[in-house]
């Protein structure tokens, strides 16, 4: 049996014998084509890429023709470029010409003639940051007694705490209480001494009427002897003088204390000395406790800033700022890897927007220490976690005058390297 119709895009096949009435199968003649496009493709570009390793050997051949043997077009191009071929080293490749016809050392590093850092303006001395005393507690400031950009010296009143009224008091009792105990001292001393004139004088009285009962014992002696008197009346005479003896003696022992050592080693003059000591002390703390109620200037300078007001209490940025902007200094940060090529009294060359010529000065102070970076550029993408070893610069007098009034100001560092190649 036939089939009545074709199937789109492909062509009826005749079935096997023995199979005449099953359906016809088709084959999509199409797609059968676009296999052998591909196929043809893939064929090509093999072709054409077995020619790859061909045309590379040709072009490191013409390289190490032109670098070795140099073609005349070739060392025309290098001689206008002033370049001339690494032929013969160990780095074969053109290389800037040598004006000088020097040789580098084996193994030297060329050394750069200007080593590049950033850096900031400082007084010199850096900035100081004025404090509130030790032991000001909560102390606020009652009084500013100088203004920014004043002059000021050494030990210069620069503010007064509003605790000044009850350390002054404390001074002032510490003075009456000294008083006191120096009165006392010399009271006591005085006791000493009228105890003393008291003994001398009790002994001398003691003596007297001792002297008195041995005359009376021995003119009753006699007058016994002769029968004038009885035995009674001259006993009675005999124990009389014993009383008196012995009264001596009571009184010597008295003076001995207050004669045997000086009157100030008394033990009553020790004590009172002791107690103005104490008073003394006192007195000295609360005194020494009157530099709480004030802020002085460790330095000469010039005021910078003030942090502060009047009825407020210092916070942790101090007081206010100071240095010596008479003389200026630059803080340069260099790179740990050009630290070597920097020596004192090389020449540093300091510019920035702000200034209107650059600033000049010489390395005084090389860093001990290679710290992390703090000064970074204005650019996104600058190095913010770089090694840097600090750099300390003296500006000359022109410079200085011209720089003082930009304290911390960044600025960019050029220094001029001695025996750069």
């Amino acid at each position: 049996m036939g089939l009545k119709g074709q199937t789109t895009g492909g062509t009826a096949e005749k079935p096997p014998a023995g199979e005449a009435d099953l359906p016809l199968r088709t084959v999509d003649r199409d797609h059968t084509t676009e296999d052998h496009a591909t196929r043809d493709m893939a064929i090509a570009v093999a072709k054409r890429a077995r020619f790859i390793p061909l045309i590379m050997a040709l072009v490191a051949t013409g390289g190490v023709i032109g670098l070795y043997f140099q073609p005349p077009g070739l060392q025309k191009l290098m001689a206008i470029l002033k370049l001339q071929p690494g032929g013969g080293t160990s780095s074969p490749i053109a290389v800037p010409v040598n004006p000088s016809g020097k040789a580098q050392a084996n193994n030297q590093v060329p050394r750069a003639p200007v080593v590049v850092g950033l850096g900031k303006l400082l007084p010199s001395g850096d900035v100081v940051t004025i404090a509130p005393p030790f032991g000001a507690g909560d102390a606020r400031i009652a009084t500013v007694d100088v203004g920014e950009g004043d002059r000021i010296t050494r030990g210069a009143l620069l503010a007064t705490l509003d605790n000044k009224h009850a350390i002054e008091a404390a001074a002032a009792s510490a003075r009456a209480t000294l008083a006191a105990r120096e009165a006392a001292l010399a009271q006591t001393r005085a006791t000493v001494r009228a105890s003393r004139d008291e003994a001398r004088a009790a002994l001398e009285r003691a003596e007297a009427t001792a002297l008195n009962a041995a005359r009376d014992l021995e003119r009753s002696e006699k007058l016994m002897k002769g029968g004038y008197t009885t035995e009674a009346a001259y006993l009675q005479k005999k124990t009389a003088r014993e009383e008196t003896m012995r009264e001596v003696q009571r009184a010597k022992a008295t003076l001995s204390r207050w004669e045997a050592t000086d009157p100030d080693q008394q033990p009553d003059v020790l004590l009172a000395a002791r107690n103005v000591d104490a008073a003394k002390a006192d007195l000295a703390r609360a005194e020494g406790d009157l530099d709480k109620a004030v802020v002085k200037s460790p330095v000469d300078g010039t005021v910078l800033t003030i942090h502060i007001r009047a009825g407020e209490k210092p916070a942790a940025q101090g007081i206010m700022n100071v240095g010596n902007i008479d003389k200026m200094t630059a803080e340069i940060e260099i790179y740990q890897t050009q630290i070597g090529q920097v020596a004192i009294g090389d020449t540093v060359t300091l510019s920035a927007e702000a200034l209107a010529q650059p600033l000049t000065g010489t390395v005084r102070r090389l860093g001990l220490e290679v710290g992390r970076q703090v000064l970074t550029e204005a650019n996104p993408a600058a190095n913010t976690d770089a090694r840097v070893v600090k750099v300390y610069a003296d500006l000359d007098a022109a410079s200085s005058e011209r720089a003082k009034r930009y304290t911390n100001l960044q600025v960019t560092a050029r220094i001029t390297v001695k025996g750069a190649q």
